[in-house]
C-alpha cells in the first residue's frame, strides 16, 4: 500500500526511500534518519546524509513504526512538526521536505502509554494526504 500512495503521487518519479524500525536498534536507527558530521564523536571521520535528507522532497516510509522508543518518538516528532533536523554534533537546522508514511501492525492507540500521544495524533489526523 506505502508503494501505492508514493506511486500515484507527484512524487512518483522521485525515490522512496524504506526504514525498517523493528530491524535497527535505537542507536542506529537514529543513526541512519539523521546521521552526524564530521568528528561529532569518535571515528565520525567524515559526514554522512541521512534518511531524511535522501528523502528530501521524497516519500519516507517508516515501516515497523510502533517499535519505535520513547527517546526516537520524540525525535520523529521534532522533525514532523519543524520540518527539519539536526545532525549530530552540528548547531545548524537543515530544512527537509520529506512526506512520511508509517505502517505498523500494533494498535497503537491501545499502546498510548508506550507510544507518545501527541505522535499518534499526529499520524492519525492531519498528515495523511495525497499530493
Amino acid at each position: 500500500m506505502p508503494k501505492m500512495i508514493h506511486q500515484r503521487s507527484m512524487k512518483a518519479n522521485k525515490p522512496f526511500v524504506i526504514v525498517n524500525c523493528a530491524t535497527l536498534q535505537e542507536t542506529l536507527l537514529e543513526s541512519e534518519l539523521f546521521v552526524h558530521v564530521k568528528g561529532a564523536f569518535t571515528g565520525a571521520t567524515e559526514s554522512r546524509m541521512g534518511l531524511f535528507e535522501a528523502a528530501d522532497e521524497d516519500t519516507l516510509f517508516l515501516d515497523e513504526i510502533g517499535e519505535l522508543t520513547i527517546n526516537t518518538q520524540a525525535k520523529l516528532l521534532r522533525v514532523v512538526q519543524s520540518c527539519e533536523i539536526r545532525r549530530v554534533g552540528d548547531n545548524k537546522a537543515i530544512n527537509v521536505d520529506t512526506r512520511i508514511i508509517a505502517a505498523t501492525n500494533k494498535n497503537l492507540v491501545a499502546e498510548v502509554n508506550y507510544f507518545v500521544p501527541s505522535t499518534i495524533d499526529r499520524e492519525t489526523r492531519g498528515h495523511s494526504y495525497f499530493d
